[in-house]
């Protein structure tokens, strides 16, 4: 055996090792047709490492501290220094407990994100057939090295990218990995990938590359290298920061004050703890999580499981929908189309005659279509096949011997149109005709199967050809017209041809703009502006591989577009790992799974549009509470601030801060529930809204709060320990009510609160009452002065909703769309409605995309018909 070590490894998928003569490249790889010696290949495997993807592992115990670090964990950090050196041991263990549940929260969502690469390694083969000292052994997959020569046959996935020796010709099915929705003909010469399948056909291979060189390996490593940070997270920080630059700021003001009136530094101490314990929003990041956990649940109702909590923030925002076609917009099996026929033939003999040269248990792909494509089975069922030739590399076709229902014997047979014409005996009459059909059949994307008859052997007559495709998935077309609809672009991402791409993209009504993926240029460069506009523009890519797709994620999440992805395959999971919203298609495999934020377990595209608009009202859910906590934040900043700078008195105590944030908080957990109406269009974090609202009714607040104060103290003459509790109620209360101002963009009364929502408010400011009222933690306030509190608070609520309405038509108007705008929109709005309410009727029946569109489209214009009549 040849003992001399490989010059070099497969590093890129145009690696010359793919392309070189055999003989150059058992010469670099040091082999030969007889494989390696077992010594060898244990010194390779030292040099090369195992076949198998490296996994990177996270240390859980540094990804849980990094849960202390960060904006409003150092907030919370710096309340729980300053309770320790001051000696409130109440408020130290209080918001030390808060600070450990936000990290246990976080720590454990993440957990529970599914491992991609896990998933890609558990779809690599486990055994493999190589040769070793002359001899063939079994040893685990993860043991090849390049220079094996390995055996695949039938059924067997292939364990490396390998090069093919001499022998016949195979069909190889990488679906899977390159999107392909048809097996490809493999030659001796030719590569194959690890992770594709053996349809038909056995070969002896070289491996030239294994582990994270193949084709598959650089699949799995585009998977690890692809972190989205979320727009949840971004939004989550930018709160952070907003309010972290406020408290110093006040903090620092107060300081210097108190160096100036020459205060004790104890006490100064105090005024900046209770300052940043006001500050800090604790609880936020457990609410928002929350409200999504209680949203991922309603979504797996919907039958979409979520793996990754801020993707439903994501998917709320996705304005591109990149969808794979191959088992995601198609069904990824093949059906035929209308037959061509010469001669007058009837199409449905020219079925039957395909279909008796096939056979259903080799479980040929279009072996099954063709047979599915027979309309009478008993037909079928009469002939009686007395033999069968099974395709072959030599012959090209199946071929039949069949003896008929009336006794009489004839012969069929299928295969490639140009060599069932080269032995047909009326070629000459036929061939023009033929090959123009070709070439129509082609332009629509079809692959054409010719079919000939002979009633004596080798007079074979050209009889007709079969249009093969992959047909829509049911409900695509009224799905994908809906998510427009709802202002989602939708781009076909395929492995297939231009021709195919093209016509399944006007089948589905998405544009023809297909553009060829080749034409990137260099994927590791960044686009220049008139590539990144060609991709911006396309209504979907053909010929795409792995790469292409992540390229084209990226760019367009540079461009300021929040992308999702469907999938199902292999080929599919690094670009479904890199998107805003990876979503997995029912039948994914397992790492597209993993890989992905969503996981359909219904068939179709149909569950996604379910899944938009519950996504909408979660972000919905989160943006009310986000006002409400930033309002109140800063309500209570300010005030706090104010008092101590004017009166050197704060008005409530840490421990009274701590205790709103409890109640307040707990309860808020209830808005996950709240009855909220979703838009027709992407959402995204408006930080300058959020702040701007959260502000006015801070500010409005605070007016509130020092009115109240002056009451309290200068004309009902209170000592300033019931002052405190005055005030403790009054923010407590009037928080609480500022949520039913936050949830509606109008009039609080406009959209009905959830019951959850109210008994949740009701029971914690009951109890804040009683606290209140009695006196726990503080002086007894009475329930005289306890109603005053909860009227002047209703009172300030319904002025603040008032202004909360003026501040949102500053900020942010409403255009309102023309007369002429109206009357110029698109009816296939209506008309895709009406089709998937439809087919939601027919609770996903069989399929009949058309005929409800073709329903949908004849209601509409009843209808409009209807409208226009005039009045009898």
């Amino acid at each position: 055996m040849v003992s001399k070590p490989p010059e070099a490894k497969s590093k890129d998928n145009k690696d010359p090792l793919k392309t070189l003569a055999m003989p150059e490249l058992m010469k670099k790889l040091g082999t030969s047709a007889d494989g390696l010696t077992q010594a060898e290949a244990v010194k390779r495997q030292a040099q090369y490492g195992p076949n198998e993807i490296a996994e990177k592992k996270t240390n859980q115990y540094l990804k849980f501290l990094s849960y202390f670090w960060g904006p409003i964990p150092w907030m919370i950090e710096a309340a729980v220094i300053l309770s320790g050196v001051v000696r409130h041991w109440l408020d130290f263990f209080v918001i030390l407990a808060l600070l450990l549940s936000n990290a246990m929260v976080g720590f454990w969502e993440e957990h529970q994100a599914g491992d991609a690469i896990a998933a890609l390694k558990a779809r690599l083969a486990i055994k493999a057939k190589v040769k070793r000292d002359g001899k063939w052994e079994d040893p685990k997959a993860s043991e090849l090295v390049p220079g094996d020569v390995v055996r695949l046959r039938l059924g067997d996935i292939v364990p490396a990218d390998a090069r093919l020796l001499d022998g016949d010709s195979i069909e190889v099915d990488q679906s899977a990995l390159t999107g392909e929705s048809l097996p490809v003909t493999a030659n001796p010469g030719g590569a194959v990938y690890s992770g594709s399948i053996i349809r038909q056909g056995e070969i002896d291979a070289i491996v030239y590359a294994t582990g994270t060189n193949t084709y598959f390996g650089k699949t799995a490593e585009m998977v690890q290298s692809a972190q989205t940070a979320s727009h949840f997270q971004k939004a989550v920080l930018k709160i952070g920061d907003y309010l972290i630059i406020l408290a110093v700021a006040l903090v620092a003001l107060i300081l210097v004050f108190a160096l100036f009136r020459g205060d004790k530094v104890l006490t100064t101490l105090e005024f900046c703890l209770v300052l940043l314990v006001a500050a800090i929003p604790v609880a936020m990041p457990t609410v928002l999580s929350v409200t999504m956990a209680v949203g991922a649940r309603l979504l797996a109702k919907k039958e979409a499981i979520v793996t990754r909590l801020s993707a439903i923030e994501e998917l709320a925002g996705v304005d591109v929908l990149c969808s794979d076609k191959t088992g995601t917009l198609t069904q990824n099996k093949l059906k035929l189309g209308d037959p061509f026929t010469v001669d007058g033939i009837a199409p449905d003999k020219v079925i039957l005659w395909a279909a008796l040269a096939s056979r259903a248990e080799d479980k040929d792909t279009i072996d099954l279509a063709v047979i599915g494509g027979v309309k009478d089975d008993k037909e079928l069922k009469s002939c009686q096949v007395l033999h069968f030739m099974p395709f072959d590399p030599v012959h090209k076709r199946t071929e039949a011997t069949v003896k008929g229902a009336d006794g009489k014997q004839f012969f069929v047979a299928k295969g490639a149109p140009q060599v069932i014409l080269k032995m047909a005996i009326n070629a000459g009459d036929v061939k023009e005709a033929v090959e123009k059909t070709i070439l129509e059949f082609a332009g629509r994307g079809y692959r054409s199967l010719g079919v000939a008859r002979a009633d004596e052997q080798d007079k074979w007559k050209f009889v007709g050809m079969l249009p093969l495709f992959d047909p829509p998935r049911e409900q695509a077309k009224a799905t994908i017209a809906s998510a427009v609809q709802m202002g989602v672009k939708i781009k076909m991402v395929t492995g297939d041809q231009i021709a195919i791409a093209r016509e399944t993209s006007k089948q589905l009504g998405l544009g023809t703009n297909i553009l060829d993926a080749t034409s990137l240029g260099d994927l590791k460069k960044d686009a220049t502006p008139e590539q990144a506009k060609a991709i911006e523009d396309a209504d979907g890519f053909a010929q795409v591989f792995p790469e292409h797709k992540f390229y084209i994620i990226d760019v367009l999440q540079k461009h300021g577009h929040i992308v999702g992805m469907t999938g199902d395959g292999v080929n599919d999971a690094p670009a479904l790992k890199k998107a805003d919203c990876g979503i997995a298609v029912s039948g994914a495999t397992d790492a597209a799974r993993a890989a992905a934020s969503i996981v359909l377990l219904a068939s179709g595209l149909s569950v996604i549009i379910d899944a938009i608009k519950e996504s909408r009202r979660i972000f919905q859910r989160m943006n009310s509470y986000a006002i409400y906590r930033i309002a109140e934040t800063l309500r209570v900043l300010f005030f706090m601030t104010l008092a101590i700078l004017v009166f050197n008195f704060y008005p409530v105590t840490a421990v009274m801060i701590v205790m709103i944030a409890l109640l307040n908080d707990g309860a808020i957990l209830s808005i996950a529930y709240d009855n909220v109406l979703y838009r027709n269009k992407p959402e995204a974090w408006n930080m300058r809204l959020v702040l701007s609202i959260s502000t006015v009714l801070g500010v409005i607040g605070v007016a509130a709060a020092f009115l109240l104060f002056y009451l309290g103290e200068r004309v009902f003459q209170m000592d300033r320990l019931t002052v405190q509790t005055l005030m403790y109620l009054k923010l407590s209360v009037a928080g609480h009510l500022t949520i039913f101002l936050t949830r509606t963009r109008g009039p609080f009364w406009s959209i009905r609160p959830a019951k959850i929502l109210l008994i949740a408010v009701v029971g914690t400011q009951t109890i804040a009452t009683l606290i209140a009222v009695y006196g726990v933690f503080m002086a007894p306030l009475g329930w005289k002065w306890a109603g005053f509190v909860w009227a002047y608070a209703i009172v300030w609520a319904l002025i603040n909703d008032r202004v909360k309405l003026l501040a949102y038509r500053i900020f942010d108007p409403i255009k309102k769309p023309s007369v002429q705008a109206n009357a110029a929109a698109d009816e296939s709005k209506a008309i895709s409605a009406r089709a998937f309410e439809i087919y939601q009727e027919r609770v996903h029946g069989m399929s009949q995309q058309d005929q409800d569109w073709l329903e949908a489209e004849r209601e509409t214009h009843l209808e409009e018909a209807a409208k226009k009549k005039p009045a009898a």
